[in-house]
């Protein structure tokens, strides 16, 4: 199964941007998409017969132009949830959960802390919220797959300038610390595991040519639990696609 996740920073400009040609070259088995930000209806209808190829499940924001995430398949789900049961996440539009035969697989646009301390503690409390459901699911024995922008770089081998970044949103001792926790409940970064001394990065700044002079962060992850590490058969950072601030991600699992 080939899983791909980009935050796309808008889907209806990624799609005039080019997004779907790619997605169909790549021809994902699922494709998960944050920061959506638009409804179904909202989409044009040239784009809508295209992804009839697709079962399609949305989760846009309340809020206008805002946030919200969807995910396409080709392979019927055995059950598909949104968000993760409390109002003050749900209604951002950040979660969808697909159960594959083998494995659950996370859609998530985790918060950004980036407009104030008080967003930091929201973006940290939705960190915890979810770990819980995800424990819930290893105690019952299921696999997950966690994928999308965690808006958290991890190390500094995650961002061009962490020295630089130690007090931004983003690269704070208690978000990266959250990816730690995650790592010691069953869960591994595979992108690192597999390739531990590569740099490459998943989102560059619209300013200062960021993309041109790889000024960048790796936010976008594939999280997955242990059991699940002897299926991968590969995962890649698509530097090169553009249509959006960050770029794609793929995932190639056997599950």
């Amino acid at each position: 199964m080939k899983i791909i996740t980009w935050n796309v920073n808008g889907l209806r400009a990624a799609l005039n941007k080019g997004a779907w040609g790619w997605v169909q070259q790549e021809q994902p088995h699922v494709l998960c998409l944050q920061e959506i930000k638009s409804r179904p209806e909202q989409i044009p209808e040239e784009y809508q017969q295209q992804f009839n190829s697709h079962q399609v499940y949305w989760n846009p924001a309340v809020k206008p132009g805002y946030s919200g995430v969807a995910t396409f398949t080709s392979i019927p789900p055995l059950l598909v949830e949104y968000g993760i049961g409390r109002e003050e996440f749900d209604h951002e539009g950040r979660v969808i959960r697909t159960k594959f035969v083998g494995f659950n697989l996370f859609n998530v646009y985790f918060p950004s802390g980036q407009r104030g301390m008080d967003r930091v503690d929201y973006k940290l409390t939705f960190y915890s919220h979810l770990l819980e459901i995800c424990d819930q699911l290893h105690a019952s024995g299921e696999r997950q797959v966690i994928c999308g922008d965690f808006n958290t770089a991890h190390n500094d081998i995650d961002l061009r300038h962490p020295k630089a970044n130690q007090k931004t949103s983003g690269f704070l001792p208690e978000e990266r610390a959250w990816i730690d926790t995650y790592l010691s409940h069953g869960f591994v970064d595979i992108y690192r595991l597999l390739f531990p001394d590569r740099v490459e990065y998943t989102w560059w700044t619209y300013l200062l040519n960021a993309r041109k002079n790889n000024t960048g962060w790796r936010l976008d992850y594939f999280l997955i639990s242990e059991a699940l590490i002897p299926y991968v058969k590969d995962v890649k950072i698509h530097t090169d696609i553009l249509g959006s601030d960050h770029c794609p991600v793929s995932l190639v699992i056997e599950a």
